[in-house]
C-alpha cells in the first residue's frame, strides 16, 4: 500500500483530495497547520501538525511517504507571509521530501502565475509566467522548486464547489454592484469543480511514470464556459433578481473604478482565460472528464445558499 501525504488537508481543495485518495485505498498522511482535517474515509489515516512558515516543524514529516500532494498555500495577506509560506515553506518541504526519498511530488498551483492577459486554448509550454501579485509570485517560486526536484505542477483557473470562498462569492459580490446585466459578455473561461480537480491531483500522483507526458498541466474541464453563462448561473445560485439592462465591459470598469474587490472579480471574467487541458485528461486515462459545467454547477446551489452566498 502506497503512502500519500497531503498538505493543506483541511483546506478547500486539500480535503477533497484526501477524500479522493481515501477512495483509492492508499495509506494517508494528512498535514495541516491550524485546523484538523476531517477524516476522509475508513482506511488508515495519520494526521500530522506542521507549519510551512516554520521549516523546523517539517523535519521528518515525509518519512516513508511515497507520494506528496502539496495543496497548501497562502492566498492573500502580506507579501512577507506569501513568501514565507509559499516560496520558503515549499522549498523546505521539497527538501524534506527529497531527503526522505519521496518518489513523486505534485504541486497545486494556479493559472494566476501567468498574470493578466488574454488566453485562448493556451498550452503551458506556449505561455510565459508573468505573476503580478505577491501570492502569484510566491507560488511561481514554489513551482520552480517543485520542478527543479523533478515534480509536477497543476494550474487550474476557476475552481468551484464545496469550500469555495473566492470564485462564486467574488462573482456574487460583483453582480450585486454592477449597474446592469452581463448577457453579452463572451469571454471564454476555464473552470473545474473541486471534486474533479481533486481526482486529477490524485490520479497524477498515482499514475505510472510512463503515462505522464508533461511536468506542467492545466487542470480544467476541456470545454470553456462563456462569461455570460457563468455569471447568469452564479446569479441564479445566489438568488439575485433578473438581470437589469445590459452594461458593457467598459461601463462596468468605469462603474467599479473605486471598488478594488469587485474590479478584481471583473478581471476574472472580462477576457478569455481558456487554458488547454486536454493533455492531463489523456495522460490519466479519463476519456470522459465528468459532467459538463451547466449540468454540474446547479447542484452546488444548496451548498452556496447554506453558506450565505445568497
Amino acid at each position: 500500500m502506497r503512502t500519500v501525504m497531503i498538505t493543506g488537508a483541511a483546506g478547500f481543495v486539500g480535503r477533497h483530495v484526501a477524500a479522493e485518495a481515501a477512495r483509492e485505498g492508499v495509506d494517508l498522511r494528512l498535514l495541516s497547520h491550524r485546523r484538523s482535517p476531517p477524516r476522509p474515509g475508513p482506511g488508515p489515516v495519520r494526521s500530522v501538525r506542521a507549519d510551512l512558515a516554520d521549516p523546523e516543524s517539517l523535519r521528518g514529516v515525509c518519512e516513508d511517504v511515497d507520494v506528496l500532494l502539496h495543496c497548501a498555500s497562502q492566498v492573500g495577506g502580506t507579501p512577507e507571509a506569501n513568501h514565507t509560506v509559499n516560496a520558503r515553506g515549499t522549498a523546505a518541504l521539497v527538501a524534506e521530501a527529497q531527503r526522505a526519498g519521496v518518489s513523486r511530488i505534485v504541486y497545486l498551483s494556479t493559472a494566476s502565475v501567468y498574470g493578466r492577459g488574454t488566453y485562448r486554448n493556451a498550452r503551458p509550454e506556449d505561455l510565459d509566467r508573468k505573476p503580478r501579485s505577491p501570492t502569484s509570485r510566491s507560488r511561481a517560486a514554489a513551482e520552480d522548486t517543485v520542478l527543479a526536484a523533478g515534480g509536477i505542477v497543476l494550474r487550474p483557473y476557476l475552481v468551484y464547489g464545496p469550500g469555495d470562498q473566492w470564485v462564486v462569492p467574488g462573482l456574487t459580490r460583483l453582480l450585486r454592484v454592477l449597474p446592469g446585466g452581463a448577457a453579452g459578455w463572451n469571454a471564454r473561461l476555464s473552470v473545474i469543480p473541486v471534486v474533479e480537480l481533486a481526482a486529477l491531483l490524485v490520479a497524477v500522483g498515482l499514475a505510472p511514470g510512463r503515462s505522464l507526458s508533461a511536468s506542467v498541466y492545466h487542470a480544467a474541464h476541456p470545454t470553456p464556459v462563456p462569461a455570460s453563462e457563468l455569471l447568469r448561473a452564479v446569479a441564479d445560485c445566489a438568488g439575485l433578481p433578473p438581470a437589469r439592462p445590459e452594461v458593457t465591459l467598459a461601463q462596468a470598469r468605469a462603474h467599479l473604478r473605486e471598488n478594488k474587490e469587485a474590479s478584481y472579480a471583473l478581471a476574472m471574467v472580462a477576457t478569455d482565460h481558456w487554458f488547454d487541458s486536454a493533455r492531463i485528461w489523456t495522460d490519466v486515462g479519463r476519456a470522459v472528464p465528468g459532467p459538463a459545467w451547466d449540468v454540474d454547477f446547479p447542484k452546488m446551489r444548496e451548498w452556496y445558499a447554506d453558506r450565505s452566498v445568497t
